[in-house]
């Protein structure tokens, strides 16, 4: 009997981590597709109805929620020039889902030319629609470095 639930433990980590990470693919491909300017690579993860917004404090301490429509978003992306070198590093992932559902926690560090630029905390939700992991919304934290 220990066998058995011992081997039935085992396979549903097994699912647990597939899923964990196709989830963390989807976020993977995002940056990818950032760090590279390719808007095509980005899209290909993200829900058609995308909804992006930023939490900052300014210089007086007061906090502030800005929000960006999808296009904006990915005209912003295409209009960086091919030569800027930017890159955003995620340093842990802290992933959760249930059924179709995800949340991914990621705090980063964002580099401008190699320079620290700011840093904060990413929050993603996303649904499985037909085995791919689309983002619907994100929500971040920026801190001046």
């Amino acid at each position: 009997m220990r066998k058995l639930v011992l081997l039935a433990l085992l396979l549903s980590m097994q699912g647990v981590f597939a899923q964990n990470k196709e989830i963390q693919q989807s976020i993977d491909t995002f940056f990818e597709g950032l760090h590279n300017k390719d808007v095509e690579k980005i899209q290909s993860v993200c829900d058609s109805g995308l909804m992006l917004q930023s939490v900052s404090r300014n210089n007086k301490g007061e906090v502030t929620l800005t929000t960006d429509e999808a296009p904006k978003f990915f005209a912003a992306i295409a209009a960086v020039p091919k030569e800027l070198e930017i890159e955003e590093k995620l340093l842990e992932y802290k992933i959760q889902f249930d059924g179709a559902m995800a949340h991914v926690w990621t705090p980063y560090e964002f580099y401008v030319e190699g320079k620290l630029s700011h840093k904060g905390v990413n929050s993603f939700q996303l649904y499985n629609d037909k085995g791919i992991w689309k983002i619907v919304y994100i929500i971040d934290t920026r801190e001046k470095a």
